[in-house]
């Protein structure tokens, strides 16, 4: 008996081990890549600051615009992420991360409307896939248990992106406009997007495919590991065929849940900088050392629910909690819009909450599907969700257009954040809590 339990301690030790050496050896590297992804994709509400006056553009030219990118991005999720599952992360992943930064530096030379256009829905194509692409590879390497962690810890790279992001956004908006005859926000998008092209390199030679190529873990250590993922994947969902997928009713719950997460993350993305100024920051730079408070609370509210989320193994509550609390912050700072200080308060709750919700939702597809399953699922609810980055945008622009005002917007997002936080009952809690 003693013996059995030195045993079990003994390869119990040796499992954390193995998953300590795993994440310290990925996860800041992969918050990297988020980070450079997120930083592209979100430099244009920074931009919109300077370029819509530069080019004539509207609010409603501007909310379409940010949401073509998430037309051609629901185009190409799914095929990109079977990709992936076939030729493996490394090679695909550096892929995505090289096109989109080349395409995200062409933004410099935007100077119509149509232009915009068509360069926001040519980066959605190049970046599709990244994000359920680092999901599915952390399905690769942590199982269920442990994963919750793991997962807002690279989302951690979103409010990273933003509280880097918007000061160095306003700082090179002010230090290089006019310089060699380029507006600031034309050299923004060159120089911000230079990272992102040298870190797709790296991937090449950083990631590993899967546990049998990761170097920094001994044999018996990879024997754990793959014994325990093996036992993860025997209790999930593997579809039998397309149609089988397709008809999936719980795909297409979880899809409508992160479709209203998605609604409200944008309505923050996108429009952050502008809350601010319209609250009576007018510099640049002083906007984005601001924007960078919400992030920064955002941050540690993360950390400690995707600890909570681990520790008690609950997953629903974990998510309905954080998406009402998005929901009263966007309420709030539409409401105190004339007040700087309730303002940025309000979007702190928002910011914290929703951000909140965005990680700790991938812990219900995760935990439910395997295999390519898995692959296709992901990508598929990441794809249709992600059409909230169409609409939120542009709906919030032409309401702003309309109204004259964004505070309208502003209660719709929270009225889709509340509806989401009700889907999220009807998924049972034994198939999720684990």
């Amino acid at each position: 008996m003693i013996s059995t339990t030195f045993s079990l301690e003994a390869a119990s030790a040796a499992r954390s081990n193995a998953y300590r050496k795993t994440a310290w050896r990925l996860m800041p590297f992969l918050m990297l890549c988020y980070l450079c992804a997120y930083l592209d994709r979100v430099n244009v509400g920074f931009a919109k600051l300077q370029m819509m006056n530069d080019l004539a553009l509207s609010e409603t030219v501007y909310g379409l615009g940010a949401g073509m990118f998430f037309i051609g991005y629901f185009l190409c999720e799914v095929p990109s992420n079977l990709i992936l599952h076939r030729v493996g992360a490394r090679r695909w992943i550096a892929r995505i991360m090289i096109s989109w930064g080349i395409i995200s530096a062409m933004f410099a030379f935007v100077e119509t409307a149509w232009q915009f256009y068509g360069l926001r829905f040519l980066l959605g194509i190049a970046e599709a896939g990244l994000a359920p692409g680092l999901l599915l590879y952390l399905t690769y390497l942590f199982p269920s248990y442990r994963r919750a962690k793991m997962t807002v810890l690279w989302f951690v790279a979103i409010p990273l992106s933003g509280m880097i992001g918007g000061p160095l956004s306003g700082w090179i908006m002010n230090s290089f406009d006019g310089f060699h005859g380029w507006a600031g926000w034309q050299w923004m998008f060159v120089i911000e997007a230079i990272p992102t092209v040298l870190v797709g390199f790296m991937v090449l030679f950083y990631l590993k495919d899967g546990v049998d190529q990761a170097t920094w873990l001994s044999a018996d250590e990879k024997e754990l590991v793959k014994k325990e993922l093996a036992e993860d994947e025997s209790r999930k969902v593997t579809h039998a065929s397309p149609a089988a997928f397709i008809r999936d009713r719980r795909l297409w719950l979880l899809a409508c849940i992160y479709f209203c997460v998605v609604m409200g993350q944008y309505a923050i993305t996108f429009w952050l900088p502008t809350l601010i100024r319209n609250a009576g920051v007018s510099d640049a730079l002083h906007i984005g050392l601001i924007t960078s408070l919400p992030y920064l609370c955002a941050i540690v509210v993360m950390l400690l629910m995707g600890r909570s989320g681990d520790k008690h193994q609950e997953r629903r509550w974990h998510l309905i909690i954080p998406m009402i609390a998005g929901a009263l912050g966007l309420t709030l700072a539409a409401l105190m819009g004339g007040n700087l200080i309730l303002s940025v308060l309000s979007l702190c709750l928002a910011a914290a909450g929703v951000l909140s919700a965005s990680s700790l939702f991938w812990m219900l597809p995760t935990t439910l599907l395997g295999g390519v399953s898995a692959a296709a699922g992901i990508a598929g609810i990441n794809s249709f969700a992600n059409l909230a980055g169409f609409c939120s945008p542009y709906l919030i622009g032409w309401i702003t257009t309309s109204t004259g005002s964004s505070a309208i917007g502003m209660y719709l997002i929270t009225g889709v954040l509340c509806l989401g936080a009700l889907l999220v009952l009807r998924i049972p809690a034994a198939s999720v809590n684990r």
